[in-house]
């Protein structure tokens, strides 16, 4: 009798377990809908930040023309997630700085248009929004290049000006560390927000037809920014603070304030600016001592150390090591910045190869989950074209004619 009492007792709490990991694993694996896939087709599909730049230099066997198993981005892939358009960030670390940072920048901007060289019936060159309509007719994927942090310009203007000939389309104006001219926010602020120099870099990129990218700078370089610009200005690949209080990410406020500027925001999917409860948990011994492990095996090969901390990170959410977080967070913040700042004013900016993804997002082909995520919300068809890339064509337009003048 005590058995049976105990096998009524236990067996119910497994079967719910299972049955709760059956019903999470069947969430995350869902079918996308014929009428979310359809319009995920017909819209022009934008992601504003990829950091697959750096396989191209790290990794001399990577081959983006094949399915890859590992990192989040490759051709096969694009295509099977309806991406139209993609931004390869020129990225590396804030303390490279001078002549070093020149080289690696020029370096990268060459990779990326190799990439295109190479192969031609998959990519084609992108420096405008025309040309990105004009890969979609094409059934190509447009590239495009954003840099990823003043510190790269070397406080030159001219230099500057080669990056925007060769085709880079944004500056991210800091990346982590503090620049000469610009506070970030991963640092503790110097220059209460822009220098006189900076407001100059904001204004030659107004002349130059490039975006001013908002996204890792201190909250009063933002405001700066905001007051110096005469175009819109986006945010590449940040989040909500209200939802993750990263400061990487926007309060209420700066959004209400692109919402003025009429430039956009495009939402971050990297695991920490998307949840709160996953950004502030303590990291266990054991998974430090895994990030150390990380940190020894790949030096100073980012894309080993980028690739081995979402892998390690993804498996300690499916262990309960970490707080777990889905895809269903993307829906979530885009919702919040619709609610604050308006159905024109956000867009997909995803950190792919470049950060923790989160469960059910692992790579670009998930993205028409995001489509029917936002159809069971009731989004209408219109909006949600521009949220995958309306809206930051729209913006790109407007910063070319603003250029122009």
């Amino acid at each position: 009798m005590a058995r049976m009492r105990y096998f009524m007792r236990v067996v119910p709490d497994v079967i719910v377990v299972a049955l709760s990991a059956l019903v999470f694993a069947q969430s995350q694996d869902a079918p996308v809908s014929a009428r979310a896939r359809q319009l995920h087709d017909r819209a022009i599909v934008v992601d504003t930040h990829d950091d697959t730049t750096q396989r191209f230099i790290w990794e001399k066997t990577f081959n983006i023309a094949v399915r890859n198993k590992d990192g989040n981005i490759d051709i096969p892939r694009m295509r099977e997630g309806g991406l139209d358009a993609i931004f390869f960030s020129i990225w590396m670390p804030g303390d490279v700085t001078g002549p070093a940072a020149a080289k690696q920048a020029l370096d990268q901007i060459d990779a990326v248009r190799e990439a295109v060289r190479t192969h031609p019936n998959d990519f084609m060159l992108a420096t405008s929004a025309a040309d990105i309509r004009r890969a979609a007719a094409a059934h190509k994927i447009a590239a495009l290049m954003g840099m990823e942090g003043g510190h790269m310009i070397d406080d030159d203007l001219g230099l500057l000006r080669v990056y925007a000939a060769l085709g880079v389309r944004y500056l991210t104006l800091t990346h982590s560390l503090n620049t000469h001219w610009a506070d970030s926010s991963g640092e503790t602020g110097v220059h209460d927000g822009l220098t006189p120099f900076g407001k100059d870099v904001v204004r030659e990129l107004n002349r130059l037809g490039m975006m001013v990218d908002i996204s890792h700078v201190s909250d009063k370089t933002f405001f700066d920014a905001l007051e110096t610009t005469k175009a819109p200005m986006i945010a590449s690949h940040s989040s909500a603070r209200a939802i993750s209080n990263a400061p990487r990410n926007m309060t209420d406020d700066m959004l209400r304030a692109m919402t003025k500027n009429g430039g956009v925001v495009m939402i971050n999917y990297n695991a920490g600016f998307l949840s709160e409860e996953f950004r502030a948990a303590p990291r266990s011994p054991e998974l430090r001592a895994q990030a150390d492990a990380i940190s020894r095996k790949c030096g100073k090969d980012e894309a080993c150390d980028i690739k081995a901390t979402e892998q390690m990170n993804q498996e300690a959410m499916r262990k309960g090591q970490l707080p777990m977080v889905t895809w269903e967070k993307i829906v979530e913040h885009i919702d919040h910045v619709v609610k604050v700042a308006g159905v024109d004013h956000v867009g997909l900016g995803s950190d792919f190869d470049g950060a923790t993804m989160p469960i059910g997002m692992e790579d670009v082909s998930k993205l028409p989950k995001i489509t029917d995520a936002l159809l069971k919300k009731g989004y209408s068809e219109a909006d949600i074209e521009k949220i995958l890339g309306g809206n930051i064509l729209r913006v790109m337009e407007q910063v070319e004619r603003a250029g122009q003048r």
